[in-house]
């Protein structure tokens, strides 16, 4: 237990520095130029294999175990940033208004990148190890651009393991579970068209797109608390809208846009949904003659964890910290992640690390404009991954 800490503490500055470069140049999905840049820079200073431009900008580096065996298994770091400004007063604070690491993904990228500087060091291990450094986690597709380019057919892996940060847990503690730990994650959005009209002079003449949206919203909210089983999970929320302008605010708007987020963990409750939020829309414009064009797709499917590679995760994290420190059956959570598509693909497993929580600069949670990861559980990751590649590799098979 000792031993992998302290392995994962030898250089931390340099890691906790890349992170922190990475914090301050934010990038957003597929814009990852200059992180991409980095992470191969720093791959092949330390002697390591890369290939990039997978999926757009993502990268793999392989490190072959100088131990005979031929087990392949993946470890992945996501690489994008928010479109979020940040509300940090940190000096690696985002040099970038409108972009933030708000979401961990700097601290995913410096974890694998501190575990791959060490396994290149020494892999004593039998067998590859694929380090994906995926872009566009945050709803732009950056799994699935991996996979249709390729993905494991260029690098085969039996298992792969993904991690993220979590503001709920403690640091210096990880949580997971097996099967479904995360749901699937959906977007929405309605345009609403009408005439338009004065409102002033002549409201009577108009669709009035405003009322049409109201009612859509509440009509939104019966449908988790009354077409759901009381033993499933959804949620549908709103997080935009829009319509007219406040420089013209006698003017009744001819569009009105609504759209949010939507959650469930079974492919049953995803199409019921998608089909409910589709007939509200249509049903409340043509209540007063107004149309409504809805759009529905999911960004990322369930984390259904294979449940072997859950005990392989679930003993990893037990070789870092003490046993009561790792939680192998969480309650699954509600946030969504595309690391469940190459969940779909290969078996594997997803693990939370404890980011903690704290007041003020570098405190929050994720997706929150004064979150920052904490520097303080880097070592706890790189000695995970280590972990992750003892438990699968440690022995030829």
């Amino acid at each position: 237990m000792t031993t992998l800490l302290q392995q994962a503490k030898d250089g931390i500055q340099d890691i906790i520095a890349i992170r922190r470069d990475i914090h301050a140049h934010p990038e957003l999905g597929f814009e990852e130029t200059r992180t991409s840049a980095l992470i191969k820079r720093k791959l092949l200073e330390w002697g390591i294999q890369v290939e990039s431009e997978i999926g757009k900008t993502g990268i793999v580096g392989t490190i072959v175990g100088n131990r005979p065996g031929n087990t392949a298994i993946g470890l992945r770091a996501d690489m994008d940033a928010l479109a979020l400004t940040e509300g940090n007063g940190l000096e690696h604070a985002s040099q970038h208004p409108g972009r933030m690491h708000a979401c961990g993904h700097d601290g995913h990228t410096a974890m694998l990148l501190g575990a791959a500087r060490l396994l290149a060091r020494n892999p004593d291990f039998a067998g590859t190890v694929h380090l994906i450094f995926q872009p566009a986690e945050e709803g732009r597709g950056g799994a699935l651009a991996m996979l249709e380019d390729g993905l494991f057919t260029r690098f085969p892996c039996e298992r792969i393991y993904g991690m993220h940060s979590y503001p709920p847990l403690q640091a210096g503690t990880f949580g997971t579970r097996p099967q479904v730990l995360m749901a699937a994650s959906g977007r929405w959005k309605v345009k609403f068209s009408g005439t338009g009209g004065h409102g002033g002079a002549s409201p009577h003449l108009a669709t009035d797109l405003t009322i049409v949206q109201a009612n859509f919203i509440q009509g939104l909210q019966t449908v988790v608390a009354r077409e759901i089983p009381p033993l499933d999970t959804a949620i549908i929320s709103v997080g935009y809208v829009h319509g007219g302008d406040p420089n013209a605010m006698n003017v009744m708007p001819a569009e009105v846009f609504v759209a949010g987020t939507m959650r469930a963990f079974s492919a049953e409750i995803q199409a019921l949904l998608e089909r409910r939020i589709t007939e509200l829309a249509n049903v409340h414009a043509k209540l007063i003659g107004a149309t409504a064009q809805v759009e529905c797709w999911w960004n990322a499917i369930p984390v259904d964890n294979d449940s072997k590679a859950t005990e392989v995760a679930v003993e990893a994290a037990r070789m870092v910290v003490p046993p009561e420190k790792v939680n192998g059956e969480m309650r699954p959570v509600t946030a969504g992640e595309d690391f469940s598509f190459m969940l779909k693909a290969r078996p594997g497993a997803f693990m939370f690390i404890g980011n903690g929580r704290s007041a003020g600069d570098g405190g929050g949670d994720l997706h929150m404009p004064n979150y920052d990861f904490n520097d303080d559980v880097l070592h706890y990751g790189i000695a995970y991954w280590l972990a992750v590649v003892q438990q699968e590799l440690g022995e030829p098979k």
